[in-house]
């Protein structure tokens, strides 16, 4: 098995064990994330009633014209600010937070620090 498929499925079980923990509610709901090599997509989640509340990601029109580059940190927080006040116009404003099996570091965090700093609370 070459390192580019062990790598994937790794990940696709970090994201298995951690779902199996973290169920978003009504009150509480889930702020999902996935990264791509060029975007970065966030999602608020309803488990419950399996519907997504709020969404926002680089390729969103508000972002994509003033970002130069979409995979990078800065163009995360972006997208971390923008899912914050689309979260607090739904009054939505403790979430839980699925990191999707990545590490929290780099734009993952840069994404979730920016998110805190718009009045997400997780």
């Amino acid at each position: 098995m070459d390192r580019i498929k062990r790598k994937y499925i790794a990940r696709k079980m970090r994201k298995q064990r951690v779902r199996k923990k973290i169920v978003g509610t009504s009150k509480r709901p889930r702020l999902a994330v996935f990264k791509s090599l060029k975007h970065i997509y966030t999602q608020i989640i309803d488990d419950e009633k399996g519907i997504t509340l709020v969404a926002a990601s680089t390729l969103s029109p508000e972002l994509k014209n003033s970002l130069t580059t979409a995979g990078n940190i800065d163009a995360a927080r972006k997208v971390g600010q923008l899912i914050a006040n689309k979260a607090k116009e739904q009054k939505i404003y403790s979430v839980v937070f699925d990191r999707g099996g990545n590490p929290y570091h780099g734009r993952l965090q840069g994404l979730a620090e920016a998110a805190r700093e718009g009045g997400l609370k997780f």
